[in-house]
């Protein structure tokens, strides 16, 4: 996990009495956000939220709309993921990759780029988590909603933050305040302009941590590598029967590994966030990293991205795609949908000892 990896952390007394708040509620479900400025602790807190929460129930719901540091899943993702008690056996400082409810990719580690669609994914999310988890019947039981937010806080970043709030009317927010006041959210319930039925709970904390907030290059650094970790670990899962100590072992067997064909003829191929030249496509596509979607799985006219997939290269003269992912082979067949975004390949894995360039295909055409 993102923040506790900086030193070990001991769970201040305000925040174990905000986590016992939620989970004593008397609601059938509490909704709990939790917010704040960047390296205030919000995941860290999340986290010993979902442990106190599974104390009382049997499953937790977790909406992870942090793109640039999420907690179950890929960097650019937003999801939705259910967690049971046997999550509490796990070391959460490494990145734990679960396989979500239900998830969009949206192709970058910031909503700047596209707001709107980054506030459609979260509504979306919120009202599959309403449709399905919200409410108890004979065969399930309502489940209480942990939000995590993502540290953007200033500018369009607290608007859309206002939005999701308006938009999720949580039972209970946390908002995480640091050291450095000017960077903190607006005191009180600054996202009401109005009357409302029901005021939520609202706890103000004080971060756990004491850190400089002027963000070096090695700060951003640090982040861009976090990232990388989780993209390693994923693809990772790409490697059955073997161990794979390093980043280098891996790459190499992600050199070697045998991908899919996909035929371009059953895609349908969407750059998020920019347009890209017809004689272009083909050029961008090569050594990225695409979102994997199929269109017949639709909620509310979003189609399921299923995971992600390395392009490894491009017959254009066959028509092929040469894609590696852990995806199961049964559900690769169903793709149709291929987003490319801003997630990039960790560097590391373009590095293969006796292959040149492992990512640079000869048959690469422009499509034209």
């Amino acid at each position: 996990m993102s923040e506790s990896e900086k030193k070990p952390l001991i769970i201040p007394k305000d925040w174990s009495d905000a986590a016992s708040s939620v989970s004593c509620s008397s609601l059938q479900r509490p909704v709990a956000l939790v917010c704040g400025p960047k390296d205030s602790g919000k995941s860290t807190f999340s986290r010993n939220l979902v442990k106190v929460l599974l104390q009382r129930y049997k499953r937790v719901a977790y909406l992870d709309i942090d793109v640039g540091q999420p907690e179950f899943t890929l960097p650019g993702f937003l999801s939705l993921t259910v967690v049971d008690r046997s999550i509490l056996d796990q070391d959460w400082s490494a990145p734990c990759l679960m396989t979500p409810e239900r998830c969009f990719f949206y192709g970058d580690d910031s909503s700047k780029r596209d707001p709107k669609a980054y506030l459609q994914f979260v509504y979306t999310l919120f009202d599959y988590y309403q449709l399905n988890f919200c409410k108890s019947s004979e065969n399930k039981t309502a489940l209480p909603l942990v939000i995590n937010t993502p540290g953007w806080v200033k500018g369009i970043g607290y608007h859309v933050l206002v939005d999701v709030l308006r938009y999720v009317s949580p039972s209970h927010v946390v908002k995480i305040n640091i050291y450095d006041y000017n960077k903190n959210l607006p005191a009180g319930l600054f996202w009401l302009d109005g009357y409302h039925d029901e005021i939520p709970h609202l706890m103000e904390i004080q971060s756990a941590y004491r850190v400089s907030y002027k963000r070096s290059a090695a700060e951003k650094h640090d982040r861009r590598l976090m990232r990388d970790a989780r993209i390693i670990a994923y693809f990772k899962q790409c490697i059955k029967g073997k161990e794979v100590d390093t980043n280098k072992e891996l790459s190499y067997e992600l050199a070697s590994l045998v991908p899919y064909e996909v035929p371009i003829s059953s895609l349908t191929i969407s750059h998020l966030h920019c347009q890209i030249p017809s004689s272009e496509l083909f050029y961008s596509l090569n050594a990225s990293i695409v979102g994997l979607g199929i269109s017949s799985d639709v909620f509310e006219d979003l189609p399921l991205c299923v995971g992600l997939g390395i392009v490894r290269g491009i017959d254009t003269e066959r028509g092929i795609l040469y894609v590696i992912t852990p995806v199961a082979e049964n559900v690769v067949e169903k793709v149709d949908l291929l987003w490319q975004g801003f997630i990039q390949l960790p560097t590391s894995l373009l590095e293969v000892k006796d292959y040149r360039s492992p990512y640079l295909s000869p048959y690469v055409l422009a499509s034209t």
